[in-house]
């Protein structure tokens, strides 16, 4: 059994930083792209960040220059810094992770839970 379990959201204010984790765990065979999305109520899901095997990333327009996404292939882990935040970054952040497990042998994107991030003063 796979599963993605985040950390590190919580309440900040504007202007302040918060850094989200995620470590995939169970029989994996190979993840090849991470990352984060988030929803906000009343909005569709969309993509924040994402890191590829080889270490490329791609960032949603809204977030350049205050996101950094990163990555630990021996650890299955990905992280998110947010620095200069801002009340529309408010939203529950989903980590994902697009991989083969030993149970399916087949690719699949498997999901997170959900980490609760307000910005707010």
């Amino acid at each position: 059994q796979v599963q993605l379990v985040e950390s590190g959201g919580g309440l900040v204010q504007p202007g302040g930083s918060l850094k989200l984790s995620c470590a995939a765990s169970g029989s994996i065979v190979m993840i090849y792209s991470m990352g984060w999305y988030r929803q906000a109520p009343g909005n569709q899901r969309e993509l924040v960040a994402g890191i590829t095997d080889d270490s490329s990333t791609n960032y949603a327009d809204s977030v350049k220059g205050r996101f950094t996404i990163s990555r630990d292939n021996a650890k299955n882990t990905v992280s998110l810094q947010m620095n200069s935040l801002k009340p529309e970054d408010t939203a529950v952040y989903y980590c994902y992770a697009d991989m083969i497990t030993r149970a399916t042998l087949r690719r699949s994107v498997y999901w997170g839970q959900g980490t609760q991030v307000t910005v707010s003063s």
